[in-house]
């Protein structure tokens, strides 16, 4: 089962997704909250938002009567001697419950599951004081991502939330395995990532730290300081803000040059980057 890119959900190697776009969101919810109950007004929510229609309940058990015709047709793929009785295994895959849905299907077969898995071993790892197995772990976490969380399903708000926590599970394990490589001396390696992922989050404080660290540690003292001026003009124009202590504690390091930066900096990243926000 595929979330971490296009859907994907799979029934005896034959695709259950629909084609058309409610039922999809309607699966996605499902697959992503697989074994758990679904509630109706979660359901209706998703596909509808504040302006749910009167014809509601009788549209959504169509969407659901869709999807349990895709299963069924996965189902029946098995071959000959599958005959109408298959309907009833379809109705024990997408399970009508009290108040709502449940898709039966296994949540440690999804991607998702597996992504959080090691994302865990990876960020233990660090704390642990390894970082080479971290950042071997958390790059095998990294690697299930196909692109977007559900890039070709329509969100609507319960979806929507839901994408953004696994693109924030997707960012912080992105910083972890970061902090891995600079604490393994990859720093150079890593600049022109570094730049990149600076780019495309112009506010965020440790992605730009990291960034400050290996040109730092690259001989790219004025381009470190540089990137911390950014930083500071984007937030005050954005939030009217200033950046962190914690960040401009490492400001004031870079500036001096002082000699046990580094040293420091890899200690303080063992505490978490959410030290950088205080």
């Amino acid at each position: 089962m595929g979330i971490l890119g296009p859907l994907t959900v799979r029934l005896n190697g034959q695709s259950i997704v629909p084609s058309a776009g409610k039922p999809r969101q309607l699966l996605a919810l499902l697959a992503i909250r697989a074994e758990r109950v679904v509630t109706v007004p979660t359901l209706m929510e998703e596909i509808w938002g504040d302006a749910i229609p009167k014809s509601a309940a009788t549209t959504l058990q169509t969407y659901i009567l869709h999807l349990r015709r895709k299963v069924t047709a996965a189902l029946r793929a098995d071959g000959p001697g599958c005959g109408p009785g298959r309907d009833g295994d379809a109705k024990e895959v997408l399970t009508t419950c009290f108040g709502g849905y449940r898709l039966a299907v296994r949540p440690e077969d999804s991607d998702l599951r597996e992504f959080q898995s090691l994302a865990v071993r990876g960020s233990t790892a660090l704390e642990a004081g390894d970082p080479r197995a971290a950042s071997v772990t958390l790059e095998r976490a990294l690697g299930l991502w196909r692109g977007p969380a559900l890039v070709d399903v329509p969100v609507g708000r319960v979806l929507g939330v839901e994408v953004l926590g696994m693109e924030e599970q997707r960012t912080r394990v992105l910083e972890q395995r970061i902090e891995a490589d600079l604490l393994l001396g990859r720093h150079a390696s890593l600049l022109a990532e570094l730049r990149m992922l600076v780019a495309r989050h112009p506010m965020n404080e440790n992605l730009a730290a990291q960034l400050m660290t290996a040109l730092y540690r690259s001989g790219g003292v004025w381009r470190a300081l540089e990137v911390f001026q950014e930083l500071r003009r984007t937030l005050i124009e954005e939030l009217g803000v200033e950046p962190s202590h914690r960040l401009q504690r490492l400001h004031q390091a870079v500036l001096s040059g002082e000699p046990g930066l580094e040293l420091e900096w890899e200690r303080a990243q063992y505490a978490g980057p959410s030290l950088m926000r205080t």
